[in-house]
């Protein structure tokens, strides 16, 4: 049952027979239920977009909040609407079932405040260090926070650094240990004036240690190392009886779906993806 809170002439706020009617950031909203069918193949690219965006996403909701926050200021949006909406459309690669991030066009924060020039980044020992011209010019102040995100693909434990240095400095140093330091690393810079009332967009700063495993080739390792450790073992379970005959198949049951299973998974290692190196 929905109910019409202001009259017959206002919006409703319920269910209606499959209909959904409610208020969402001040807007009426009205979406449709029910039962769905078998989804076709741009529906299931679309739940892989969403999904993908999603997951990149959650990860940095302090700096979606801040880069995106000043756009969706009188609007009936949220920070995370828009970046979502903009990484939905513009950092997406790969058809169905295959999409995953561009990290070059990833933009983490969109506004009105002047890229800042000279921006570098180099490895050091134990950490990123990133420089800028800190010099003003218009529009930019040396009071202007630093904000940096630095994502890590392959394990997916990104950090965020929302006020790392002021625009001042010049430059700003990020602690890492080598273990982090030498995977797939996708970092990006902004700056944010002081009164939050202006931000940068984002600027990718290049890729550092090249791609990593993909999702799909992390799980094609470990099936193969799977695979092989159950070889290793039969193996040294059929050598060991041959030595143990001399050479010579024994003629026993056992020993038969033992010879059988090991050729079955030497077959298999020739063939299956996956292999280390």
């Amino acid at each position: 049952m929905a109910i019409a809170s202001n009259g017959p002439q206002g919006h409703l706020n319920g269910k209606v027979g499959n209909l959904v009617f409610y208020m969402l950031n001040g807007q009426p909203i009205v979406r449709l239920i029910g039962r769905k069918g078998k989804p076709s193949t741009l529906q299931l690219a679309n739940y892989q977009e969403m999904a993908v965006t999603t997951k990149l996403l959650k990860r940095m909701g302090g700096f979606i909040k801040l880069g995106y926050g000043l756009q969706a200021r009188g609007t009936v949006h949220n920070a995370h609407n828009l970046a979502t909406s903009y990484h939905k459309k513009q950092a997406l690669t790969g058809e169905y079932p295959n999409i995953s991030i561009d990290y070059s066009k990833v933009k983490l924060s969109q506004g009105v405040m002047p890229e800042t020039a000279d921006l570098k980044i180099n490895k050091l020992a134990g950490g990123l260090e990133i420089t800028w011209d800190p010099k003003d010019y218009a529009d930019l102040k040396s009071n202007d926070s630093v904000m940096v995100m630095i994502c890590c693909p392959e394990t997916g434990k990104d950090q965020e650094y929302l006020n790392v240095a002021r625009r001042s400095e010049g430059k700003c140093f990020i602690p890492m240990h080598d273990q982090v330091l030498n995977q797939q690393i996708e970092p990006y810079i902004s700056f944010i004036s002081a009164d939050g009332e202006k931000v940068s967009d984002s600027v990718y700063l290049g890729n550092l240690n090249g791609t990593g495993k993909n999702a799909a080739e992390k799980q094609q390792e470990e099936k193969y190392l799977q695979v092989k450790a159950r070889f290793d073992q039969v193996e040294g379970s059929y050598s060991a009886q041959m030595i143990a005959n001399y050479g010579e198949r024994p003629r026993t049951k056992a020993f038969k779906y033992l010879e059988k299973e090991y050729q079955t998974l030497k077959k298999q290692l020739e063939h299956l993806p996956g292999k280390p190196g």
